[in-house]
């Protein structure tokens, strides 16, 4: 029996199980007092006192202890899911996400548990230790649908050199997570408010936005370098378009102070660099347009339906747009320009004339907006009323005359040659010369 008992695996539990019941089989403890104590029913205690008449110590080992279990996965099934893992264009999977796309595009539905210790065995997949990360104070949800809406844009090598660089835009609701994204190729101020338009036109206007304190949303107070700042009170700068905009539409703007503070959208960031990067690798994305379409149709649609909740309050907080919002208006880059007294005003260096039929009195010398809109066509507005404008020939300057070729210099021109051998030592005396010529000095007296 010591022998028997030498050979068995038993842990812990098997032996605390065989003390009591080699207590109750000795008397010592009663059948009730064994299942009391091992938690057990006294039917079981009484099937397992039988067992160890017939078996010996044995009975209180599994019978299925050391066997293959009858669910296991047969071995070729994981070699050729390790190789599918292998190829490059899996690089980078975790379990997780390896798993769904073995089910999805290979047939082979397993678990993710499974699938990881396949790459482990694989050595496609280490285990990461966690790590202590500083704790930030804990925010809840708000309540309602359109709350607070998250904004932010992400700078990663989106495409993998495939095409390219690309920024990805994104606004997620904080009540409920859900998301709105789009790719593109500048992130600038026209760039966000497309975004913000398709935002509003199919969900309305939410109560805030929470951004990061970027230029875009905030003008930065310029100091000089050798100015200190503590003893200096903040002045109140003017907002850039963005903000303009949103108060126009009636959205309050909040500025995050830290970057776990927007966590909710620097958690998706984190998600779609990993899941969204490695999809449209599988789907062989190359231009800004296929990453627009993979991400709507593909990746927004699965976090839509994985990762959404339900809000606490049914209700939306999201308000509709009236007759009193107009986006392309708002939605503009909008400055101030002062009419000249004849009736024109300058943008961009070219020069617009107001219409005649729209000339009212007053207008001369004021202020008008002036807004770009973001389809390139330009608006001028006095007061409530558009005024219809036209752009200026103005007459170019007048073309020089070409340049006539250079020509050759003339020639030094010499001069008369009269006095050519001509010597003064050898001529005539003077009054030589003048006796000559008739000349006679007494001819007057």
């Amino acid at each position: 029996m010591g022998m028997q008992e030498g050979q068995l695996l038993m842990g812990q539990t098997d032996r605390d199980r065989l003390v009591a019941l080699k207590k109750a089989e000795k008397r010592l403890i009663t059948q009730r007092e064994a299942a009391a104590e091992l938690r057990l029913s006294v039917r079981q205690v009484q099937r397992l006192l039988d067992g160890l008449k017939e078996q010996g110590d044995k009975a209180v080992v599994h019978g299925l202890r050391g066997k293959p279990s009858s669910r296991r996965i047969d071995e070729s099934i994981e070699q050729e899911a390790v190789k599918i893992l292998s190829a490059p264009v899996y690089a980078g999977f975790g379990p997780t996400l390896a798993a769904e796309y073995l089910a999805n595009r290979h047939g082979i539905e397993v678990s993710k548990e499974t699938v990881r210790q396949w790459m482990m065995r694989g050595e496609l997949w280490r285990g990461k230790k966690k790590k202590l990360e500083q704790i930030h104070t804990w925010r809840p949800r708000r309540s309602r649908l359109g709350e607070l809406v998250q904004w932010d844009t992400s700078d990663h090598d989106w495409l993998e050199g495939r095409g390219e660089k690309l920024y990805l835009i994104a606004m997620i609701d904080d009540a409920t997570s859900r998301l709105l994204g789009r790719f593109v190729q500048h992130d600038t101020t026209a760039e966000n408010m497309k975004l913000v338009w398709s935002y509003l036109e199919k969900f309305g206007r939410p109560l805030a936005f929470y951004t990061d304190k970027a230029s875009l949303f905030q003008t930065a107070q310029k100091r000089r370098r050798d100015e200190p700042g503590v003893d200096k009170d903040p002045a109140e700068m003017p907002p850039t378009q963005i903000g303009r905009a949103l108060r126009e539409l009636g959205i309050v703007w909040i500025p995050a102070h830290s970057a776990p503070a927007k966590g909710r959208v620097e958690r998706n960031f984190g998600t779609a660099q990993d899941r969204l990067v490695k999809g449209m690798r599988v789907a062989g994305v190359t231009t800004i347009e296929e990453a627009n379409e993979y991400l709507t149709n593909d990746y927004l649609v699965w976090w839509d339906r994985e990762l959404t909740v339900e809000a606490a309050n049914p209700d939306d907080a999201h308000r509709p747009l009236d007759q009193s919002h107009n986006l392309a208006a708002s939605l503009s880059h909008v400055e101030t320009r002062q009419v000249r007294n004849d009736y024109t005003l300058r943008w961009d260096g070219k020069l617009y004339q107001i219409e005649r039929r729209a000339v009212t009195t007053g207008l001369r010398r004021a202020n008008v907006r002036v807004e770009q809109r973001l389809d390139g066509s330009l608006a001028v507005r006095h007061g409530e009323r558009y005024l219809p404008i036209k752009e200026c020939v103005v007459a170019g300057k007048p073309e020089a005359p070409p340049k006539k070729p250079p020509q050759r210099s003339r020639p030094r021109r010499r001069g008369s040659n009269w006095n050519k051998d001509f010597d003064l030592r050898k001529g005539p005396k003077v009054w030589q010369a003048a006796q000559a010529s008739g000349y006679r000095g007494d001819a007057g007296e």
